[in-house]
């Protein structure tokens, strides 16, 4: 037994004293908003043709959250729909609740159609702009929102404040039934659809087919400053994005803020968030604001979405409105790796007083994650996929498999059989990744439920290394539940461990929720596992994730109730497994060893 001395308690008794009165100062400030989220489906027309799709209350996009950081919403999701669903709080840390996070069979099992559940969502240092949107199925095209986290009372912006602000969505839209085609090509193992155009605000803008009438616009004064969100909510496509003879200058990413960067354009991955401030300093007049894809995959592909899609700044006041607006020559084109790397190289975090950088400097875990595509064999060649197999993905040769039951239950209530806990740190096998036709040993991954097993509080740090597995490498935006993470370093080609460390960034490196792991390159990261749970990791290309890029983590609980999951909320959505299985005492101690026995 250790002994304390009474100085030691003392010491002891005023850091608890200390804690909970921050607990109870930031508790003070805080506020509590509610939401309901009908999802119904709604006829949209766009490009000539209507269809139905399930919404939340009527809009395309969703509604707007709005909160200051530190609050807390209740969102009451009401599944008048066909279909179960899910929901996911994107960039919301969640402490200590990963019942709300949202992610189907990862945190959940699908709301059912005629029922509701209502997520707490806890929002804690993050600031800035993040979404949400459906975690089932792909779902989240025509399900999915900003949300607005505004700075705490007492506090302001780190940049002036702008005069007014702008959220900007950029969404896919597909003239079919996504989620029925979808279902189909994964039981046959075909490639996945496309979108037929990108939307912003959910118009395609004027150079699409019926779509002039209808294109998003906003009036802006001559001289304001605005903040615009964007969220990129597209499925499956990093965009670019510009404003005709208007730079932007970016201040945040991903919820945080960062150094101030003026540019004539940027690139934004799907999953991510930007704030840029735009001034109104020309001319009265129309002006685009305009997207088009950014392809990184190999030259001879190039059946993706080649949509120029556009809103309208227009300048209030007296003046002759032109024929036409005026189109960004900035607009970089659509295979343009070399604008693209560019633009990410300048982005640092703002690393000040009031919002510094916590780089982890004591890593206890490793890991090197092989980013692959690949395919399943299928008897005869009969699928049709690539050499009639089935299309899938890997992370380290793990193609990942939803269980009946949602990670997180099974593992809080110590239920066998759902998850293995041995994800490995390192690939099956070393070779050049990064080298053109690749044999064929190199694209069968196995397919499993594995998770990677966190103590709490570990300093970790992963490497993602891009493939060439099937000539098929292009960039993956990789995205974390739970957490964010700062990116210390990035290169081209397979990581070296002794010079690739020598070039990271301790200083002022990013802080983001999802990181492009560059085409046939590489990306490091580190956090803390200070937030106890199971967080879903997995490429937000929602093709990929479909076949399996994906993993778990489950941070283990720390040594108090304040360092633990929370107890689940009582009505959570109902899985395939039953209910008697529930029953079943959990253990911490013995969640591994204990997690497969009869």
């Amino acid at each position: 037994v250790k002994m304390e001395s009474g100085g030691t308690r003392a010491a002891s008794a005023l850091l608890s004293l200390l804690v909970a009165a921050a607990f109870l100062l930031r508790a003070a400030h805080a506020k509590v908003h509610y939401y309901d989220f009908v999802l119904r489906e709604k006829n949209f027309t766009r490009l000539c043709s209507t269809k139905s799709m399930l919404v939340v209350n009527d809009s395309f996009p969703g509604p707007v959250i709005r909160v200051q950081k530190g609050d807390t919403v209740f969102v009451n999701v009401h599944n008048q729909g066909y279909y179960g669903v899910t929901i996911h709080w994107h960039g919301v840390k969640q402490p200590r609740n990963p019942w709300s996070d949202g992610p189907e069979y990862i945190t959940q099992c699908p709301i059912q159609p005629g029922t509701n559940f209502t997520y707490e969502v806890i929002f804690s240092r993050e600031e800035g702009t993040l979404w949400w949107h459906a975690h089932s199925d792909w779902t989240r095209s025509s399900v999915h929102g900003a949300i607005v986290i505004y700075p705490g009372d007492g506090t302001s912006y780190p940049y002036p404040t702008p005069d007014d602000e702008e959220i900007i969505v950029l969404g896919s839209w597909y003239k079919i039934d996504v989620n029925q085609v979808v279902y189909e090509d994964l039981i046959t193992g075909a490639d996945t659809p496309r979108s037929v155009s990108y939307v912003i605000n959910g118009q395609p803008g004027d150079f699409v087919v019926c779509s002039r009438n209808s294109t998003y616009r906003r009036v802006v004064d001559h001289g304001k400053t605005y903040l615009v969100r964007i969220v990129n909510a597209d499925m499956n496509a990093e965009l670019f994005l510009a404003i005709a003879d208007h730079n932007v200058t970016v201040v945040g990413m991903d919820g945080n803020y960062v150094k101030p960067v003026t540019v004539d354009f940027v690139m934004i991955s799907p999953g991510q968030t930007m704030d840029v401030l735009v001034t109104m300093n020309q001319a009265p007049g129309h002006y685009y604001l305009a997207i088009r894809q950014y392809s990184s995959a190999r030259p001879d592909v190039t059946d993706f979405d080649t949509t120029n899609v556009t809103a309208i700044f227009m300048y209030s006041g007296n003046y002759t409105a032109p024929a036409n607006p005026v189109f960004p020559r900035s607009l970089p084109n659509f295979m343009d790796f070399t604008s693209a790397d560019k633009f990410l190289a300048k982005l640092r975090s703002l690393a000040s007083a009031e919002h510094p950088v916590d780089v982890p400097m004591n890593v206890t875990t490793k890991m090197y994650i092989t980013v692959a595509m690949g395919e399943i064999l299928c008897p005869n060649a009969s699928c049709e996929g690539i050499n009639g197999n089935r299309l899938t993905s890997s992370l380290n040769n793990i193609s990942f498999l939803n269980p009946a039951t949602d990670v997180l239950l099974a593992y809080y209530r110590n239920l066998s059989g759902y998850y293995t806990p041995d994800f490995p740190n390192w690939p099956p096998t070393m070779f050049n990744f990064t080298q053109m036709d690749l044999p064929f040993n190199t694209t069968i991954p196995i397919q499993a439920t594995k998770v990677k097993m966190l103590e709490y509080n570990e300093e970790v740090e992963i490497t993602f290394q891009g493939t060439e597995v099937l000539n098929a490498s292009e960039n993956h935006p990789m995205h974390v539940h739970g957490y964010s993470f700062y990116v210390v370093g990035s290169g081209y080609g397979n990581f070296d461990n002794i010079t690739g460390p020598l070039t990271y960034n301790y200083d002022d490196p990013l802080e983001v929720n999802t990181v492009g792991v560059p085409k046939n390159g590489w990306v490091t990261i580190r956090f803390k596992a200070s937030n106890p749970g199971v967080w879903f990791w997995h490429c937000h290309l929602d093709r990929h994730l479909s076949w399996g890029m994906s993993t778990v983590m489950i941070v283990k609980n720390g040594g108090t109730p304040e360092t633990s999951i929370r107890s689940p909320p009582p009505n959570m959505p109902a899985c395939n497994a039953s209910f008697v299985n529930y029953l079943v005492p959990f253990d911490e101690q013995t969640d591994e060893i204990g997690l497969f026995s009869d």
